[in-house]
């Protein structure tokens, strides 16, 4: 039988438990930590090119995992994601986007609203 593992960092732990917290309230949340608690190999990995063949516009994008440069991306999104590559990184803010940590988006919104979940 295989142990299932999980995160060993400890921000991301911490994370986990600030989510589950406030999972309480909203499912969104709670969804969010579910993929977190995720060991580090069945983490989600989206490029940005599905980023912007399914995101809006101005529209607010969470990934929990990495975000990836293949591709290009031409609209205007703020993107919330565990880690993403440099080059990803300047894509996003060469086309007018903002890059934030999934905690930063935590405490900005916490109710989770306008948020979509890609990957």
């Amino acid at each position: 039988m295989v142990k299932r593992t999980g995160p060993t960092n400890y921000q991301v732990l911490q994370l986990v438990n600030e989510l589950k917290a406030k999972a309480r309230q909203s499912s969104f949340w709670s969804r969010v930590a579910d993929d977190l608690q995720k060991p580090t190999r069945e983490r989600r990995i989206v490029n940005v090119y599905k980023i912007d063949k399914y995101a809006l516009d101005g529209e607010t994008i969470l990934v929990p995992g990495k975000v990836l440069s293949v591709g290009t991306i031409n609209k205007k999104v703020n993107v919330a994601a565990m880690s993403f590559s440099s080059e990803a990184k300047q894509k996003i803010t060469q086309a007018k986007g903002k890059i934030l940590s999934i905690e930063e988006l935590f405490h900005t919104n916490p109710e989770g609203k306008n948020v979509r979940i890609i990957g």
